[in-house]
């Protein structure tokens, strides 16, 4: 099993590119089941939870294969999805798999997936996906671990009003009111840039959505959908560039990521600018520089745009090596401050009492063995592992290979001591 080898101590300079999102990237797949049309898809990340998406999309006889020639591009035909189903040896390491019932729905009349399985890190539940489907028409039981959707004629448009914000609960809404008859609303939406993608490629595919980006969303439902007339090019991955943003934060340096977003992180750049960090856009580009210690900074997650729960475990590394005491509150998942322990086996120090962690930063971590429990604490681990005193080995990787691209090589090129090793 691989691990990371880190030797700390070293700050960090240079420019790195940041890749496609995968939370963009794994709906964005999903959509070619919604046309018989062959499309393809620009930016996509070689992350291992695509590879399972495009396993999953081939098992239902979808043509999902990466460009011989040029980097990051994938080629998708819908056109011969002959078995509406994902299977539970394909969806058990990828929650996301969720949002082929959506799509299938929508285009075949029915589907057959697998309840969810993917990272620990606290329940997600896809009873708001079944209620928003059921509310269209559709009739759906769940059994020996399936969900059995099926649909008599064309789902029919609807309000849906969900009981908490949902992601991949709005996405698979939006594909399946865009070949629903009649108008769609969805009240409550996830606002996320991810969905705002996803919207955006549907309506390049033939779809009638407003709002995208906003907390209601209106879809009017067409007969048909084609292939984009160009191929979408997903999103700059917010997630990555935050953590590469916190990694310089922590480390320190002068770091310039190219392709990314600053307006997809404004709740991140104001964290680091209050811990000390210059965060600039310039020409395209987003710069920020350490120079000093930083400083304590207290957050509490939420629905975007407020400040996301994927980077908690990244600005709480931030936190472990900052001069002064923060707070953190996570209000997403019960289960997000697995990441604490191994922190502590650094050094840090961390007092936990429900959903608030408390931060005590020190003027150094220690290099130690860790282990990485979910995608985002095990960029956390790394981050630590980059200003600690000595080896930092980071055991569980593969963690961090579902939605991270080459994160050791892009960290090497920024002057970092980081080696992957088995």
């Amino acid at each position: 099993m691989d691990k990371l080898l880190i030797r700390g101590g070293r700050r960090l300079a240079g420019t790195v590119t940041i890749s496609g999102a995968k939370n963009a990237a794994l709906p964005d797949l999903c959509a070619a089941l919604l046309t018989a049309e062959p499309m393809s898809l620009h930016n996509v990340p070689r992350l291992q939870d695509v590879s399972t998406m495009l396993k999953l999309l081939r098992n239902m006889g979808c043509t999902a294969e990466w460009d011989a020639e040029t980097p990051n591009v994938v080629h998708l035909n819908g056109g011969g999805v002959t078995k509406p189903e994902a299977p539970y040896e394909l969806v058990k390491t990828m929650r996301a798999s969720i949002l082929a019932l959506g799509p299938l729905l929508a285009r075949f009349g029915e589907a057959k997936v697998s309840l969810p399985g993917g990272c620990a890190i606290g329940s997600r539940p896809v009873d708001q996906h079944i209620k928003g489907l059921q509310a269209m028409g559709a009739e759906i039981v769940v059994e020996h671990g399936y969900i059995l959707a099926k649909v008599n004629g064309r789902l029919k448009g609807a309000r849906i009003t969900t009981d908490m914000i949902t992601v991949t609960g709005t996405e698979n809404f939006l594909m399946a009111a865009a070949l629903a008859e009649g108008e769609t609303v969805l009240e409550n939406a996830a606002q996320e840039p991810e969905v705002v993608d996803l919207a955006e490629l549907l309506i390049s595919m033939g779809a009638k959505i407003s709002g995208q980006g906003t907390s209601r969303i209106v879809i009017q439902g067409v007969d048909k959908l084609h292939a984009p007339a160009t191929p979408h090019r997903i999103v700059p991955d917010r997630i990555e560039a935050g953590t590469f943003l916190c990694a310089v934060a922590a480390a320190g340096g002068d770091v310039a990521l190219v392709g990314s977003r600053a307006d997809h992180l404004d709740a991140l750049i104001d964290k680091l600018r209050e811990a000390g960090a210059s965060v600039n856009a310039i020409n395209g580009q987003l710069r920020i520089t350490m120079d000093s210690r930083p400083l304590a900074v207290s957050f509490r997650t939420s629905e975007y745009p407020a400040f996301p729960t994927d980077m908690q475990a990244q600005l709480m590394a931030v936190n472990c090596v900052a001069s002064g005491s923060a707070k953190v509150s996570e209000t997403i998942f019960e289960n997000r401050f697995m990441h604490v322990n191994e922190l502590v086996r650094l050094g840090a120090h961390i007092e936990v009492d429900g959903k608030t962690a408390v931060v005590t930063g020190v003027p150094r971590l220690s290099g130690a063995t860790v282990m990485a429990t979910d995608l985002r604490a095990s960029a956390s681990l790394v981050i630590a592992g980059l200003c600690a005193e000595g080896e930092t080995i980071v055991d569980r990787i593969y963690h961090l290979d579902r939605g991270y691209e080459q994160m050791e090589a892009k960290l090497r090129g920024l002057g970092a001591d980081i080696t992957r090793v088995s």
